[in-house]
């Protein structure tokens, strides 16, 4: 039993936006289904960080859904700044129980235990951000990873493993806020997605920054293979 992540799957199975058409992503569907049915097993888990579907309303991820559900695995869902369809905790929980997809679960204000360690995380928000409208959001979003890992506490003392949508961290830009409130929980381990493309992956922050060990999981950096976790 191992846990697995990825992130910014993008899928648009039940609406007209592929991905195909960007340098990189051809075929993608087929290549992340092949990739993730030889690594993950039933017994496995998979955190996915964002950017789940194109779907504008959330009874347009029937399909997106669906095929994430067919897949092996316990999945956990996180935000990111594309899920448009992203509801209340409960109405997601309602919508994944009426179709049955059972193998899905939300990842928001919580957390889970996963072979013995903790997994939380939220949004997070841009590194680059500017006006009053984005200091709101980055301190609801701090609340958020703050209720989060209080959450993880409470299942286990084992340091919990966060996951982001957005990098705290880029090059040489940093959210300070983000980077505060990782420091004060003492974070010592976060993945997260976001980034695309060679030359952002070329400023991405992976390895030890300020205490803690980052992670890049976008699935285009990743070459549509779930990475280990543990």
């Amino acid at each position: 039993m191992s846990l697995f992540a990825i992130a910014d799957l993008h899928l648009s199975l039940g609406t007209d936006k592929p991905m195909d058409v960007f340098r990189g992503w051809t075929d993608y569907v087929d290549r992340l289904k092949a990739n993730w049915e030889r690594l993950v097993t039933d017994d496995d888990t998979v955190v996915v960080a964002g950017d789940i579907s194109w779907a504008m309303k959330l009874e347009e991820c029937d399909a997106d859904f669906s095929f994430i559900h067919s897949l092996p695995g316990q999945k956990l869902f996180l935000k990111g700044n594309h899920d448009y369809w992203w509801q209340t905790k409960k109405k997601l929980d309602d919508y994944l129980a009426d179709r049955g997809f059972d193998t899905i679960r939300i990842l928001f204000n919580n957390a889970f235990m996963v072979e013995g360690r903790t997994v939380c995380g939220t949004r997070g928000w841009y590194y680059d951000k500017e006006g009053e409208h984005d200091i709101k959001v980055i301190n609801r979003e701090i609340g958020r990873l703050k209720m989060s890992y209080a959450e993880a506490k409470k299942l286990s003392d084992a340091p919990p493993i966060v996951f982001l949508h957005y990098p705290p961290v880029y090059g040489d830009v940093e959210c300070e806020e983000i980077m505060s409130a990782l420091s004060e929980l003492g974070v010592k381990e976060c993945y997260y997605g976001h980034l695309h493309g060679e030359r952002t992956h070329q400023n991405a922050v992976i390895g030890n920054y300020k205490g803690v060990n980052f992670h890049l999981i976008a699935c285009d950096y990743t070459k549509f293979v779930p990475v280990l976790v543990r």
